[in-house]
């Protein structure tokens, strides 16, 4: 075994558990566009149908989430490389909105028009743990694309699945 704190050996453990490229999306009482790519969403419940997302209390969009904002997740294809890199950190504030087919839903909430998925949520509630909080959002409605073929972080890097087994 490798001699590293815990904290650095679990970010080297969990560079392989590959996940999708999720976008997730708010808005501000002003109007003012908030994104930020994620890995850390999940499905919560069927019963109610619910989504847990994962934000660092440092980055811009945690202020507007922690005052009870609902959001969008927008589940990347494969295509949309250049939209992780943008929201991931290549750009800053309304300049993430540069990249992609950006839409907004009746409540001002952007979305991406072509994303495999958009999953709209309600925020429920909001649970803090260490770095970051937890925001338990009840699903309002879904967008789906004709096909499925996630961009996928893996090992620190955007990847695409192979073909099935």
């Amino acid at each position: 075994m490798m001699d590293m704190d815990l904290a650095t050996a679990l970010k080297t453990a969990m560079r392989g558990f590959a996940q999708s490229v999720t976008i997730i999306t708010t808005v501000d009482d002003e109007g003012q566009r908030y994104a930020m790519a994620a890995t850390a969403v999940t499905p919560l419940s069927m019963d109610p149908p619910s989504m847990l997302i994962c934000v660092n209390r440092s980055v811009s969009s945690h202020k507007i989430l922690e005052g009870g904002a609902n959001f969008s997740l927008n589940i990347l294809s494969v295509e949309q490389n250049d939209v992780a890199h943008c929201c991931g950190g290549g750009a800053r504030g309304e300049d993430r909105f540069a990249v992609g087919n950006w839409t907004n839903d009746e409540n001002g909430i952007p979305f991406l028009a072509d994303a495999q998925a958009v999953i709209r949520c309600h925020q429920r509630q909001r649970i803090s743990y260490g770095s970051h909080d937890i925001f338990i959002g009840d699903v309002q409605t879904i967008q789906l694309a004709g096909e499925v073929d996630p961009l996928i972080y893996l090992d620190g890097a955007y990847r695409r699945i192979g073909p099935k087994l």
